[in-house]
């Protein structure tokens, strides 16, 4: 309680009150991110640019494309390819390419630490001149992301970066040219011919 009041039915109007508007707030994050899901997410498919940088243990960026349980990521190190159940990454410098189901673990170290359930969070939403502040933080138990702000557009609500805290570790991804929409299921389909003299290991 932010104020002490002398009748008690003064104090549970305030209560209710606080609360309402807690929910409230809530209620408005969530449907955002459930919007901002979708069009990331959905069937009409989506494209980004993307940078992060893990306390130097990890530097990247690359464009990714996103299609429901399909999605590409093209890199600085490697082209990965998932039409839903398999999951194929090609390493350039090594001239492999490696194949695996796609609930296989290990295909990747790093994106498969970042799993993401988003009945695991509960959920805020500020707004500044320009931008949406969406945060997520993770319910007691919840393992992985811990806390994740997502600053979007104002206007189009895109979103331009996503700040996330994993155990004790912060760390920003920056996204450009974010794109929701056209995306054709041939993006998503391994095609061999790009990858001639490449070994073939397959894991699954």
């Amino acid at each position: 309680m932010f104020f002490r009041y002398r009748y008690v039915l003064l104090m549970l109007f305030a209560s209710v009150s606080c609360v309402a508007q807690t929910n409230s707030n809530e209620r408005q994050a969530r449907k955002m991110f459930n919007q901002i899901y979708d069009m990331v997410f959905g069937a009409q498919g989506s494209t980004l640019h993307y940078s992060v940088n893990i306390i130097g243990i990890y530097k990247t960026n690359g464009t990714i494309w996103y299609k429901e349980k399909k999605s590409k990521f093209v890199d600085e190190k490697y082209d990965a390819y998932s039409d839903g159940t398999t999951y194929w990454r090609a390493d350039r410098k090594k001239m492999t390419v490696t194949i695996f189901d796609m609930n296989d673990d290990s295909r990747d170290k790093y994106s498969t630490k970042f799993k993401f359930s988003p009945d695991n969070y509960t959920y805020s939403i500020k707004r500044d001149d320009s931008h949406y502040w969406l945060t997520l933080k993770a319910k007691k138990g919840v393992k992985g992301i811990k806390e994740a702000r997502v600053q979007l557009d104002l206007h189009t609500r895109h979103p331009q970066s996503i700040r996330i805290k994993v155990g004790i570790f912060h760390t920003t991804i920056k996204i450009s040219n974010f794109k929701s929409g056209g995306i054709s299921d041939k993006v998503f389909v391994f095609d061999k011919q790009k990858y001639p003299g490449y070994k073939y290991i397959d894991k699954r």
